[in-house]
C-alpha cells in the first residue's frame, strides 16, 4: 500500500494493523463542475477561486460528529475571506489567530474577544499588547522567553503550551519550528508556577495532512501526562488544544475524519468532564470546497520537455505543490497524456509549480485549468509579486 512505502517498520506500529481501514471511503462533496466551467467561460479576466459555503457547512457538521467533545476553532489563515468567515459563524465554531490582522478581522465580524484564541507561539510584543487591549484572553506558548514576554504584558493571561509530538504519516511535519521539546516543556511548567502564572493547558499539531491517527494518540496521551505535571506544581490546567492537520483528499489515500475521531474520543476518555478541549481545523473546513481556475497564458517545447504557463503561479497561489502537495487538475481537453512542466507567469525563476504533470498532450493556450479541493491555502498565500494580480474569490 503506499502509506505503507512512506513509513518505517518501526513508525508503522503507529497504524492500524489493517492499513486499509485508515481509507475514507466517504462521499466526497466538491463544487459542481459544470458551474465551474460556466464562470469561468463567461467572465474570466485573471484566476478566480471558487467557493461553495454548502461544503463547508458540511464539513463542520462533519467534523463535530466525528468527535463531539472537541469544538473546532477555525485555523483563520487557511482562508480569512469575510463570507467564508461568516458562514463558519453561522455554524457555532470557534476561531484560532497567528496575527492581529486576524483579530481585527474577527472583531468586525462581531466575534468575542474572549474566544478567540492567539495560537501563534511567538509573537511580537505589540501585537500580544494590542490583543490584550482588544479582551484575548488565550496565548500560546513554547518557550521560557514568550512565558516571560507574555505574562509581563499580561499578568493575568490564560496560556497553552504548545509541545512537540509525532509528525509520523504527516506531509509537512510541523515538529522543527515550534514546539517545546519534554525538558523544556519541564522548565517552562516550573517557571509558570514560580511566576503564578496561568498556564491553564496544553497544544500540539500533528503535522498538516496528517494520514496517520496514531500521532492524535501519542500526543494526548503526552498531555495527559504534563497534566499531570502541572497539577503537582499547583497550576490548574483545563485546556486541551488537539490542534489541526485534519487531512483532506488528493492524490494521496487518508484516513476518514470519523476513523481519526475515534482514535481521539478514546484518549480524551482520560481527560475529566470539565477540561475544554478544542480543535484548529483550517484545511479540512475549506479545502473541497474549493476550485482554483486559471488558464494558459503560452506553451513551449524545451529540451525536448513541453512546459506551459499559467497566469497564476508559486506567487499567485499555486505554492504548496513545492511542498510535494499533488492537486487533482480537470481540463477542458480529451488527448493522450503527456508529461508537462508547469510554471508561473512571473519572470523568477523559481516559479515552476509542476514537473512531470500528466495532463493532456492538446492543451494550449487559453486553455482553462480547474483545480479541485483548492480552498484552503491558494488565495491566502497569493501576492501581487511583479506585478500580478491577485487571484478573485468567488463565494456561491
Amino acid at each position: 500500500m503506499a502509506l505503507r512505502a512512506v513509513v518505517s517498520k518501526r513508525q508503522s506500529r503507529q497504524l492500524p494493523a489493517n492499513v486499509e481501514q485508515l481509507f475514507d471511503t466517504h462521499h466526497e462533496s466538491s463544487p459542481d463542475i459544470e458551474r465551474v466551467r460556466a464562470e469561468a467561460r463567461e467572465r474570466y479576466d485573471k484566476p478566480f477561486l471558487l467557493i461553495d459555503t454548502r461544503i463547508v457547512r458540511e464539513k463542520v457538521h462533519r467534523f463535530v460528529a466525528a468527535m463531539p467533545r472537541v469544538r473546532p476553532h477555525y485555523a483563520v489563515k487557511a482562508n480569512p475571506d469575510p463570507r467564508v468567515l461568516k458562514v463558519l459563524i453561522e455554524e457555532g465554531a470557534g476561531f484560532e489567530i497567528a496575527s492581529i490582522a486576524e483579530l481585527d478581522l474577527l472583531l468586525s465580524l462581531g466575534v468575542p474577544a474572549a474566544g478567540i484564541f492567539y495560537s501563534n507561539p511567538v509573537k511580537p510584543r505589540q501585537y500580544v499588547t494590542y490583543a490584550a487591549s482588544r479582551g484575548v484572553e488565550w496565548f500560546a506558548i513554547d518557550s521560557v522567553d514568550e512565558l516571560r514576554k507574555v505574562v509581563s504584558i499580561k499578568a493575568d493571561a490564560k496560556l497553552y503550551l504548545r509541545i512537540d509530538t509525532p509528525n509520523v504519516g504527516s506531509d509537512w511535519p510541523l515538529g522543527t519550528k515550534f514546539g517545546a521539546q519534554t525538558a523544556e516543556a519541564r522548565e517552562i511548567l516550573a517557571l509558570a508556577a514560580r511566576m503564578k502564572a496561568d498556564l491553564a493547558g496544553v497544544a500540539f499539531h500533528v503535522g498538516s495532512q496528517c494520514r496517520n491517527p496514531g500521532n492524535w494518540r501519542v500526543a494526548i496521551e503526552k498531555s495527559r501526562s504534563l497534566f499531570d505535571q502541572m497539577q503537582k506544581l499547583g497550576l490548574k490546567p483545563r485546556l486541551l488544544n488537539i490542534g489541526g492537520g485534519y487531512p483532506v483528499r488528493h492524490a494521496k489515500p487518508i484516513p476518514s475524519i470519523e476513523l481519526i475521531g475515534e482514535v481521539v474520543n478514546s484518549a480524551l476518555e482520560a481527560f475529566p468532564a470539565d477540561v475544554e478541549v478544542m480543535a484548529e481545523p483550517g484545511r479540512y473546513m475549506v479545502s473541497d470546497a474549493g476550485y482554483f481556475v486559471c488558464r494558459i497564458i503560452g506553451t513551449a517545447t524545451r529540451s525536448g520537455k513541453r512546459w506551459m504557463y499559467l497566469d497564476a503561479g508559486l506567487f499567485g497561489g499555486i505554492i504548496e505543490t513545492t511542498e510535494g502537495l499533488k492537486y487533482r487538475i480537470r481540463t477542458d481537453r480529451s488527448g493522450p497524456d503527456i508529461a508537462w512542466t508547469v510554471a508561473g507567469p512571473t519572470c523568477d525563476s523559481i516559479d515552476v509549480v509542476m514537473r512531470d504533470e500528466a495532463m493532456p498532450s492538446d492543451l494550449q493556450e487559453g486553455d482553462f485549468l480547474y483545480i479541485r479541493n483548492a480552498g484552503a491555502y491558494t488565495t491566502a498565500y497569493a501576492s501581487r509579486f511583479n506585478g500580478f494580480p491577485l487571484p478573485e474569490l468567488r463565494v456561491v
